[in-house]
């Protein structure tokens, strides 16, 4: 048995006006309350440290700096590793990167329980569009602020097992974590930022955005045979509404814990590594069941044309 008691620390809405030592403060209380539950690994959502700023328009890029950190640990966030550091607590969340040759990613990283940043993944399936759109019910502005993640999807060993992260719209992807499972990943921890309502198409409510979540998170761990830890931010940011929705998933794919709020709340569950064995081993045993010439002959058979180039 190789078990981790995993605390998913789902936020509550953070404000624009919100301070970013108001945020971490709020993460640290978190982290005390799971380091009291005796876990050893927490994981939070898409950007942690501020509101989902996309949503807002900056006709000068730049002004939008101000909600990306250019160093980590920053200032601001130095307490949040010391805080984890001194109780033993690895940890897992996302924030707004601006690199020091000025490129600018959506980006988590994963620390061990001294302190150390042990990966780092940039968010590759960025959503929404670059200029204002006034036929939108909401801004989705990704495009305009990050660049696609440029480090893939690889997987770390630490804490005994093998981890990979990926962020908010790329669970919807299923060669994220095909990715990853090639790669014998046994938890994939991921965070988001979504609205309850789509911005170009108002009837995709919140039963239909929850149904879709769940849907993509528990296929992505089923096929790959691995655990997933989906974190929310959620609640009303500014009249922005963000579903919850966070889930912690086995390898056969069932949720085995799930918030109840949309406010800051811990999500626990135990997850025994070794439960990835069985599906890795017989289902989804990609080296006996992956067989690459058959594809090559699928390709042909059904005539796929590829476009013409640029």
């Amino acid at each position: 048995m190789r078990e981790i008691k995993v605390a998913a620390a789902q936020l509550g809405p953070i404000q624009k006006a919100e301070s970013r030592a108001a945020v971490v403060a709020r993460m640290i209380a978190l982290m005390q309350q799971a380091k009291a539950e005796g876990c050893p690994l927490i994981v939070y959502p898409e950007l942690a440290l501020t509101t989902f700023f996309p949503r807002w328009y900056h006709e000068d890029r730049a002004e939008a700096d101000s909600w990306f950190e250019a160093e980590m640990p920053s200032p601001a966030t130095q307490p949040l590793f010391d805080a984890a550091r001194a109780m033993g607590m690895a940890m897992s969340f996302g924030y707004a990167e601006k690199t020091p040759d000025g490129h600018h990613f959506n980006t988590s990283i994963l620390v061990d329980a001294a302190g150390n940043i042990v990966g780092k993944y940039r968010k590759i399936h960025l959503p929404g569009h670059v200029e204002y759109d006034s036929e939108r019910s909401h801004q989705h502005l990704e495009k305009r602020y990050f660049e696609p993640g440029d480090l893939g999807f690889p997987v770390w060993r630490t804490l005994g097992g093998i981890f990979g992260m990926c962020i908010c719209n790329d669970r919807r992807w299923p060669e994220t974590y095909r990715e990853m499972g090639l790669q014998g990943v046994e938890m994939i921890v991921l965070g988001f930022n979504t609205p309850s309502v789509n911005s170009q198409k108002g009837a995709e409510g919140l039963a239909q955005r929850l149904f879709h979540h769940k849907l993509s998170v528990q296929a992505g761990a089923y096929q790959n045979a691995t655990w997933v830890i989906a974190v929310a931010k959620a609640g009303d940011e500014d009249g922005h509404h963000l579903m919850g929705g966070t889930l912690i998933v086995n390898p056969d794919g069932e949720i085995v814990a799930e918030s109840q709020t949309e406010g800051d709340e811990l999500v626990i569950h135990a997850c025994d590594l070794d439960d990835t064995v069985f599906g890795k081993e017989t289902i989804f045993d990609f080296a006996r069941h992956r067989r690459i010439e058959h594809y090559g002959r699928i390709t042909a058979q059904v005539g796929v044309v590829l476009p013409p180039e640029d």
